[in-house]
């Protein structure tokens, strides 16, 4: 039976599918932790698989690489039988692991607790990713904000609303920003794999941010990027930064360079952080750093910027050329899960406190129902099985035939062969998009 925490340390497998999912389960699940507590850490088998170095860089320890179906088995057999399960997925793999669970468990029965939510800013499809999510015990709302309109999806297609807990992004952390008086000295532009997408617009970017520093010889720019050459994250970049900077004219100024780590660590030593709508910008104002939301190409949905309208933090390069350090706005803080420096001095509150609260009565029942998502074959009889089969399980949630056996009796060298090839793969469908793909819409456009 699940164990409450003031019996045992609490037992928490985090399923991810990417660097930054990775990030967001593995600090989550230590938010959720009452008390002591181990964490199993698996990555989901795909394309953004990320590396050793990336799941070092976000402090979140070790994780084994497994399939939907091997994930399922893992938690079916009771070798190592978790409390908690954080699904730190796309909604498409949630649902399926919330489908396997019900196939697992179609009666009430002790299982675990299964927790999910998103990894940043809500911005898009939000309506499909909700309702992929729905059937978890808990989905983590990162903002008031958020919790409205998660609860307004559920109740217009009549599911039940009760999982939906409002939290706050775990890796809102670090040291309140502290301004000296003196203007901006390290500017830092945290760029996205996917916003924007085109290559002119990425380019238009980086050649702003190099004038920047070109304008300001007393200021330092770094471009932080999110991944190294070779390696994947949740988005494909087709038009790697890296790739550009090469061929910037003039090349990058002195002042003005790449750069990779953690980005709480970059934020350390931060004066001003510019963005299109990276997630990045939350923290930095968590911390009270002046952030500027880039109004360059628009403000628009496909952007994801739109989400910061009301913020303050809308700005051009143009206005960071004059000067300009724009500031949040308190109540747009507030609403949207990001307190201000200066109310979390006065009045500090956990942001996590409800959804221990609710975990804390679902560990203490000797029996849970079984998941109960929205979507079944009765609701979404076009749909369901397509999203099933991507993670090779049945309509029903059960294992197609052979999936979760890939290993199974396989010699040490056989495993080591097999991952090897597997890394080659994913190295030759980067070089596809990034390489091949291009070049050949530039033909196309001959």
């Amino acid at each position: 039976m699940p164990l409450s925490s003031s019996r045992a340390d609490q037992r928490i497998a985090v399923l991810a599918d990417s660097d930054t999912r990775w990030k967001w389960g593995a600090l989550t699940a230590r938010r959720l932790a009452d008390g002591p507590h181990r964490i199993t850490g698996h990555v989901l088998r795909g394309r953004a698989t990320p590396t050793a170095r990336q799941l070092a860089e976000v402090g979140a320890g070790t994780a084994r690489e497994v399939t939907c179906a091997e994930f399922l088995a893992e938690i079916a057999t009771g070798r190592e039988r978790y409390d908690v399960v954080v699904l730190a997925l796309v909604g498409g793999a949630v649902q399926a692991v919330l489908h396997g669970a019900r196939a697992l468990w179609p009666d009430p029965a002790a299982r675990p607790v299964f927790v999910t939510g998103y990894v940043g800013v809500v911005y898009e499809k939000l309506a499909d990713g909700l309702l992929l999510r729905h059937g978890a015990d808990l989905v983590l709302a990162n903002s008031r904000h958020d919790a409205e309109r998660f609860r307004a999806v559920y109740e217009g297609v009549g599911a039940p609303v009760d999982a939906v807990i409002e939290t706050a992004l775990p890796f809102l952390d670090g040291a309140a920003y502290a301004p000296t008086g003196s203007p901006a000295h390290r500017v830092v532009f945290a760029v996205q794999p996917s916003v924007p997408e085109g290559r002119a617009d990425r380019a238009y970017l980086l050649e702003r941010a190099a004038g920047h520093a070109r304008q300001h010889p007393e200021r330092e720019v770094l471009v932080k990027l999110r991944s190294r050459p070779g390696e994947h994250t949740t988005h494909l970049e087709e038009h790697p930064y890296q790739r550009l900077a090469e061929r910037l004219p003039g090349g990058l100024p002195p002042n003005c360079r790449l750069a990779y780590g953690h980005m709480g660590e970059v934020l350390d030593s931060t004066d001003l952080l510019v963005t299109v709508s990276s997630t990045a910008a939350l923290e930095s104002l968590h911390r009270g750093i002046p952030t500027a939301v880039l109004t360059d190409l628009g403000v628009r949905e496909a952007l994801g910027n739109h989400h910061f309208l009301g913020s303050g933090c809308l700005a051009s390069w143009d206005h960071l050329d004059a000067g300009l350090l724009p500031r949040g706005d308190p109540n747009w803080l507030s609403t949207h899960g990001v307190a201000p420096a200066a109310a979390r001095s006065a009045a500090p509150v956990d942001p996590y406190a409800a959804a221990r609260e609710r975990l804390a009565g679902l560990l203490a029942a000797d029996r849970l129902p079984p998941p109960e998502p929205y979507y079944t074959l009765a609701t979404a009889p076009g749909y369901l099985p397509g999203i099933l089969a991507r993670q090779r399980l049945a309509p029903d949630g059960t294992p197609l035939p052979g999936a979760g056996r890939a290993g199974a009796g396989e010699s040490a060298l056989r495993r080591r062969l097999r991952a090897h090839l597997r890394e080659a793969a994913r190295g030759t469908y980067r070089h596809g998009v990034q390489r091949v793909a291009p070049l050949i819409r530039r033909l196309g456009d001959l």
